[in-house]
Parts: C-alpha cells; structure tokens; sequence
C-alpha cells in the first residue's frame, strides 16, 4: 500500500543540494583519514624493508639454521612488502557509520561483531553513531591496533555489501570514497535509516548526495512520507537481491535510480557469491560520461579486474568512440542489416578492385633427378607487392595477384585467375572466420598445384606418394615469394581495414545490394572517409559495434607466447622459490584482465533502451554464459525502431528465464518539472505512465524567448541560475550545437555543463537549461523520447529557452510544451 501511496503524495521541500561547505567539509574529513592511513602505510612499508635488510644480514653467520631463519624471513618480509606496495594506490573506497552492536563483542580486527543493534541503540528517533568503519583493499590497523581500515574481506567489511534499507542491520549511512591517488574526489551517501536522527560525536550526522533527500523524505512529519521512503526502499530493495540465476529487467522512469539500484546489486551479488561471479561483472554504460558517475557509485571491491565499467563506445579494445554519426547514419550503423553488408564485406576485402601484375622471382631451389621433385623457383605474378597507391597495404583496393607460377619436375606449373577465384571461393564455402580459414587456402593452393603437376600420377606407392608430397609442399612454403604471394592473396586483414574498405562506395554498393538503398550507401560509404586505408581516424559508437562484429566475422590467428626471460643468477642465488617476484600492479594487473576477458559472469547494461541491434549483439558475446542485470524506460529510448531493438536483445539473452521489476517512484524530479515533462512523453509515447514525483518545492519551470539570438540568451540564463543553485548547471542542446555552446558559456566555471541532447541520459544536474526544443525534437524519429530525457534532468529547477523553430506563445512557452 505503501507505493499506492506513494503515486499521490508530495513533500514540499526547499532546494535538494547540500548546504554551504557541507560536501567540501566532508571530502575534507575523508582527507584527513585517508592522510593518516597513508602515513601508517608508509611505517609499515619502511618496517617491511628493515626486515629484509636484518634478514641479509642473518645470512653473513654461515649456520644452516641461519640461512634457513633468514630465507623464511626474507620470504615473509618479501610478500608483505610486495602487498603493500601493490595495494598502496587508490585503495580506499567506503564507509560504513553504526549503531551499537547487541553483544558489544570485537574481533581481531577491532571491529564490534554483531550484525544487529543493541535494544536501546535506538531511542525513539533519536541514534548515536557507536561505530565507523573505512573500507578498502587491505586491513591497516594503527600503533595501538586499532582499525584504521578494514579489509573488505573481513566480516566487519560485509555490512557494506550486504546492508540494504529493507534490512540496514547497524548501518545508518554507507558511504561510496571516490579517490585518486592520495587525494580525495567526492563522496556519496546512502542513507540506509533515514527515519533516524542521528548523531555523530555530538553533532548531526552529515548526509551528502541522494541521501540527503532521503534524510528529508524520511524525516518528514508526515506519516504519508514516511510511507514514500519505505515505497522506494522496498521496491528498490527487492531489485537489489533478486536470485541472480537469469536475467533480471528493471523499467523505471526518470529520477527512479534505476542506475543506482543496479549498481548496488553488483556489489550485493559479487560480495554474496564471490566464487560464482570470480569471472568478473561488466557494467555497461551509454556514455563516457554516466561512466564517470559509476565509478563513483560502485567501487572495485579491492579486487582487481573484478568489476569492468565501459560506455558502449569503449567495448572493443584499441577503439574509442570520439565523435557522432547523423541520426540516418547512426540508424544505418546501429540496424542488424548491416550484419548481412559485413559478412559480404569481409569476403570482398580479399578480392580487391582489379588485377595487377607484378611478378616477382625467388632464388634457385635444388633439382632432382629422374623420379624425384625438382622445384627451381616459384613465380607469383599479380599485384603482390602493394595496391597502385603507393601506400604499401598489401591486398588494397588494386586487387590481389591474379597468377601464380611455380616450377616443378622440370616444367612451369600455373594457377591463373580462374582457378584462383575457384580456391578463394572453395575456401570462403567453410563456416570459420575468414582469417582462420587462410590456412585451408593455402592447403587448396598445394592441392591444385600438385595435381597440377601429375604429382598423384608420378607415384603409385601411397608412402612414396606421400614422402614426394611432404617434400613438395615443404620447397614451395618455404619459398619467400610463395609467402609473399600469399600475404598478398590471402592477407589477414584486421576489422579497421575492412571498415575502411567500405567507405569505397562503388564497392559498398556491391556488398550492400539488396540490403541498402543507394541512398543509404552513400550516407555510410560517406561517413567512413573519415578512416584512413588502414581504418584509423575518429569512431563513433555505432563504428565500434561494426568492429566488433568485424572482429568476429574474420577471426584472428593465435601469436606464439612470448618466451619468459631467463636469468640464470636466479638458480645460483638458490632463492628462487623463495623470494617474491614484482607482481603486477592492482592497476596494471586490471588492464590486463579487461584485455584478456571477454566473457564475463554478470553482465550490467544501463540505459538499455538505447542500445542498437548491432551494440547488442556486441554486448551478447561479453555474455554468453551470464547472468544479467538490464535497466531501462522505454520512454527514454534514443532508437529509432524499438521492435528491432528488442529482438536483438531476445537474441542476446536466449532463453534465458527472465524476472521484471519497475520502479514507480521519481525522487530527482520536482512535481513541477516532472509534470512539465509528462506533457512531451503523452506527445512521445501516449498511455505510457511517468512515475510520481514525491517533492515539491513550489518553484516552476521558467520559459524564455531568444530566437536566433541563443548565445546570449544561453549565458545570461547560465549566471542566473549558478546565483541561484549551489550545485552544477547543465545545458542541453542538440546535438549540432555541441561546440558552439561551448563558446556561449566559455569562462563561466567548471559547475557549467555543455552537453549535447544524446549524452544527456542518466546524469543530473542542479538546474538545467533546455534550449530549442524542437531542434531536438526533429534531430530523429526518436527526438521527442529525447527532449523528455532532457527536461528531466533538473533536481531544483528548469529553463526552457525558445530558438527559431518553437513557436512559443506569449508567456514563452514552446508548442511542443503547451497544454
């Protein structure tokens, strides 16, 4: 009953953001720890190092006893050293404050050991903090053994994870330590007993972030709000720990914490079941910006590679989306037709434009004698050595050699054009990616050779036959030319290349008939010239998807290992096994798995109305033996075709059993602007139901005029409202305008956020000014799905600024806002 109630009632409040200094005077605090923490780590380090050098020392006494007292020291020493140096970077990252514990016991580590509150931990609404716990990558206790962290490993630790506002257990407030380094960045507070007033050493317990809104619903007089609090407990909670043994879907509009909600799962799951989930979590963001916010919110649980964050444009190691397609040619990219255009594509790649010539002659090869194999040479002519450009690309648009010559048995044997296309296409019939099937070319090349020199006909004895075979594909294989011939043939391209061989429209318009329209063709052929031959140059998200696919589409042949270093003095020291090696960094050990991993244990996909057919089934492969965490609101969706969407997504997922969740509740949004917004999403998707704004603050959207004067209009607008709020302004433009309104709020601070209508979703701001709305409205067929995500940024207050195109009435309101 709780959530009907919660549909109805609001809360006047005044502005959400933090008061004067409140959030800098927490970083501050944290600060101060974390100095202290790093002063300890360092006594620690320095203690680790006298050991080792009091343990060479033991070694000069000769005695075995000695030598072997000193080599259990060094390797004691040696690891504790290693650990610390390797943990030592940005490894604080929570805090959890607590009511008293019921049994008042602690264990080895300091901390109280009861999960649940002492009977008279809370009185009335009144609670003392008893207990504060900072969370990181290793245990640090002070010179008296106190905890001046905990290990997230421990079980004093497990309340960070495991707390939730159905069951807060002790935890009043946990908080997220966003640091680099040695420096704090930010904080960001859940407040798991929001109908507390608690205290901190005597003064009020500080809330920052989400939680001081939730501070302010829950301790509101009213017995109707408090039954909102426990509505968006309760239904966020039961995300929060839903069986993890399939896919769980989670819809909820604007302001629902849909983000935050999935991101505290990660962390509940991969804490309940660390063993199940060891393969890592992927958490997949629409933009680099929302992953910025992440990292914030979900920490990597001091266990490196664990948690993977990436917007959709990071996906595909060595890619990193920097621009934008146009709407037509992001719905081009993004449709699953184009997996019929590359799978043509890659194949079209090995034949080039044309033939060439341009033979090229090896050295002598030994002759044999009457029966036996003679191989003087091998001759391979065509385009072997480059593409007619003069950029060296082997295999290039000038087409791949046409001829190959190779002299045997005393006669020249030649493969022309026909029977070449006949061995590619042979060849191509297999199912393997199209670089993995270089090697049953290369067989089928041998074949028709050899019997195209009457090797079969020479040898009647079968072990004859085939020692002569051996030999004969030994001489020609080894040859440089042969090689060359079959770089040049046969090359292994890499998904950039083909990429960029697409944007030859002529030769898209053979890979596409059928699929595209000439319109269509020539929109992508255009918007690849920005690729060089070798496909570098600026990417979009839509191009990364298309590598990706690319990727899997030709395959890449396994490298030989690199052979480990060896250094003999390591055997002579007789400490081999002994002493610690450097092991890797947390950091560097981090890249390294997201490199190697591909497939992951849980999948996150944030935002997941936004992605295209083709970004699905790049999502897909980093999941096919998963569990999966999907949020979205259709009404928020950015694609154009939603159906097509969703069946790629079914394709994704199989058949996999599903749970679904929505989240009926927008504490973000005022009423005033949350109805302000509902007029565009009953325009966008009629019948569709916006969630219940839970606050008022009395304060309603402001309209302005400014015609084809937007700069001016923009900045003026921007200072009024960084007067007004104490928090950040976010102005959102279509996405045309993205570099020119950077000009109009140029030396206004960094609280001013210039961002385009596509790279809105997901973030928050303090005050938001909207400009031309029917520019985003027409930027696509979604663009009235996108002007309802911008206008629900705002917390505190929202400008809508009126260009050329909106039609406002008198009182400045755009027709696309009026009743």
């Amino acid at each position: 009953m709780a959530a009907q109630n919660a549909t109805h009632a609001q809360v006047a409040t005044g502005p959400q953001s933090e008061p004067d200094g409140v959030r800098d005077r927490e970083i501050g605090t944290e600060q101060q720890h974390l100095d202290r923490v790093y002063r300890r780590l360092e006594e620690k380090i320095h203690e680790a190092e006298f050991l080792m050098d009091d343990a060479a020392k033991r070694g000069q006494v000769g005695t075995p006893g000695a030598l072997a007292e000193r080599d259990a020291q060094v390797f004691r020493a040696g690891v504790h050293l290693n650990r610390l140096n390797s943990e030592f970077e940005d490894f604080l990252f929570g805090r959890i404050d607590l009511l008293l514990g019921k049994d008042g016991k602690k264990g080895p580590d300091g901390a109280y050991t009861s999960v649940e509150p002492a009977d008279d931990a809370v009185r009335g609404d009144r609670a003392e903090i008893a207990e504060t716990l900072h969370i990181g990558r290793i245990g640090v206790l002070d010179a008296d053994y106190s905890p001046l962290v905990i290990d997230w490993r421990a079980p004093a630790a497990a309340p960070f994870y495991r707390a939730t506002p159905v069951a807060p257990g002790r935890v009043v407030r946990r908080r997220v330590i966003r640091s680099k380094g040695r420096r704090v960045l930010g904080v960001e507070d859940d407040l798991l007993r929001p109908e507390l007033t608690a205290t901190l050493g005597g003064s009020a317990l500080p809330v920052v972030g989400d939680g001081a809104l939730m501070a302010a619903l829950g301790q509101a007089r009213s017995h109707t709000m408090r039954d909102i609090v426990s509505s968006i407990q309760a239904e966020q909670d039961m995300v929060i720990r839903a069986p993890a043994a399939s896919v769980t879907e989670v819809e909820g509009g604007p302001g629902t914490g849909k983000t935050a909600v999935a991101l505290h799962r990660a962390a509940y799951l991969l804490y309940q079941d660390r063993r199940r989930y060891a393969g890592g979590i992927l958490v997949v963001s629409p933009t680099p910006l929302l992953v910025a916010y992440t990292e914030g919110v979900l920490p990597s649980l001091g266990e490196e590679g664990q948690v993977a964050i990436r917007a959709v444009g990071s996906l595909v190691d060595g890619a990193e989306a920097d621009t934008y397609d146009e709407p037509a040619v992001a719905r081009i990219k993004g449709s699953s037709r184009m997996l019929k255009v590359l799978r043509k594509a890659v194949r079209g790649a090995l034949e080039g434009t044309g033939p060439g010539t341009a033979p090229v002659r090896p050295s002598a090869a030994p002759a044999g004698e009457d029966g036996q194999l003679s191989l003087d040479g091998a001759l391979a002519e065509g385009n072997a050595g480059g593409n007619g450009n003069g950029d060296g690309r082997r295999g290039g648009p000038a087409g791949p050699p046409d001829r190959l010559r190779v002299v045997a048995f005393g006669a020249r044997i030649e493969l022309g054009a026909e029977d070449l296309k006949r061995i590619r296409n042979t060849a191509l019939g297999g199912t393997a990616p199209v670089n993995l099937l270089r090697p049953r070319a290369r067989r089928l090349i041998l074949d028709a050779l050899w019997s195209r020199a009457g090797g079969p006909k020479r040898y009647t004895d079968p072990e004859l036959a085939a020692e002569a075979r051996s030999a004969f594909d030994e001489d020609i294989t080894t040859e440089d030319d042969f090689l060359a011939f079959l770089d040049a043939w046969w090359p292994e391209l890499t998904p950039r290349q083909v990429l960029a061989c697409m944007a030859d429209e002529k030769r898209l318009a053979r890979f596409s008939r059928r699929v595209l329209n000439p319109r269509e063709t020539r929109l992508l052929a255009r918007s690849l010239r920005r690729l060089d031959a070798a496909g570098r140059g600026p990417l979009s998200v839509h191009d990364v998807a298309l590598l990706d696919e690319l990727e899997t589409l030709l395959g890449a042949p396994a490298r030989p290992k690199k052979p480990r270093e060896y250094d003999p003095l390591d055997a002579l020291t007789g400490l081999e096994e002994l002493m610690p090696q450097r092991s890797e960094s947390r950091r560097e050990r981090a890249e390294r798995l997201a490199e190697e991993r591909r497939d992951y244990a849980h999948v996150i996909v944030d935002e997941a109305q936004d992605l295209t057919p083709m970004q699905w089934r790049m999502v897909g492969r980093r999941g096919r033996t998963a569990t999966w965490t999907i949020v979205g609101d259709p009404a928020q969706s950015s694609w154009s075709d939603p159906d097509e969407a969703a069946a790629a997504r079914d394709e994704a997922l199989g058949a996999r059993r599903r749970t679904r969740f929505r989240l009926t509740v927008n504490y973000r949004n005022p009423a005033e602007i949350a109805e302000l917004a509902a007029k565009v999403l009953a325009l966008a998707m009629p019948g569709m139901e916006s969630p219940a704004a839970v606050r008022s603050t009395g304060v309603v959207p402001r309209f302005a005029v400014a015609g084809a004067a937007l700069g001016p209009a923009v900045r003026a607008e921007a200072e009024h409202l960084l007067a007004d709020v104490e928090g950040t302004v976010g102005v959102v433009v279509p996405m045309g305008r993205r570099a020119e309104a950077r000009g109009w709020v140029a030396g206004l601070g960094d609280r001013v956020v210039v961002l385009g209508s596509l790279e809105a979703k997901g973030l928050e701001y303090d005050a938001t000014i909207v400009v031309s709305p029917a520019e985003i409205a027409d930027e696509s067929p979604a663009g009235l799905r996108v002007l309802y995500v911008a206008l629900t940024r705002a917390t505190q207050r929202l400008t809508v600024l009126s260009g050329e195109r909106d039609d406002p009435d008198a009182d400045g309101v755009p027709d696309l806002l009026r009743d």
